[in-house]
């Protein structure tokens, strides 16, 4: 099967996670998208994610429950700091008879040679790099070109809205005690109530 993984801390999950997972689905013919939330991401201090790996992963299920080809991966539940070219050879392991598709943002593109032994994930996967209103077209494929020349990627271009919601925002404006509806799933904004999550700051 063709799979998409998206990777995230997803605190909270929103709708602009949902959406590029939904234009890679489309595009790319995939099979399933499967939402992968970090367990302690190497670019954050833990501290600065505030929320328990089992809140982020169980938002993520509520959000994603209707949708039959989108589905949770808890692969980095248990362990310490992952990387991400560690998941995708332990994916492609664990499940050889897949084709994986590592969706990331056009400005994840331009850092990934910044990243953790960043060459060992290009042999892994296909890379679906979203385009965003700050870099155009030209810019991305320039930096496509490069990256496909010197390490051999496999890398296309995704594209989707850019939808101007964060985390970040949606975590203020939930501890300001301000409407979060429409940014994030009913599903999740019942949890997140149910769970008096962000209300105060951590």
């Amino acid at each position: 099967m063709k799979i998409g993984i998206m990777g995230g801390t997803f605190d909270p999950v929103h709708i602009g996670h949902l959406l590029l997972g939904e234009f890679a689905y489309e595009q790319y013919n995939l099979d399933e998208v499967w939402f992968l939330p970090n367990g302690t991401p190497p670019h954050k201090e833990t501290k600065s994610i505030g929320t328990s790996f089992e809140h982020r992963a169980a938002m993520v299920k509520s959000a994603i429950w209707d949708t039959p080809y989108f589905k949770l991966s808890l692969h980095e539940a248990i362990g310490g700091v992952h990387y991400t070219y560690q998941t995708l050879y332990e994916l492609r392991e664990l499940y050889p008879q897949h084709e994986f598709y590592f969706i990331l943002g056009a400005d994840s593109l331009f850092s990934i040679e910044t990243w953790m032994h960043f060459r060992e994930i290009f042999p892994s996967c296909t890379i679906l790099a979203a385009m965003r209103d700050d870099k155009d077209a030209k810019e991305m494929e320039k930096q496509i070109e490069y990256l496909t020349d010197l390490y051999d990627a496999k890398i296309c271009l995704l594209r989707a809205p850019l939808i101007e919601i964060s985390s970040t925002t949606i975590r203020n404006r939930i501890m300001n005690n301000q409407s979060v509806r429409y940014m994030v799933p009913d599903s999740v904004v019942q949890y997140i109530d149910n769970n008096k999550l962000y209300y105060e700051e951590t």
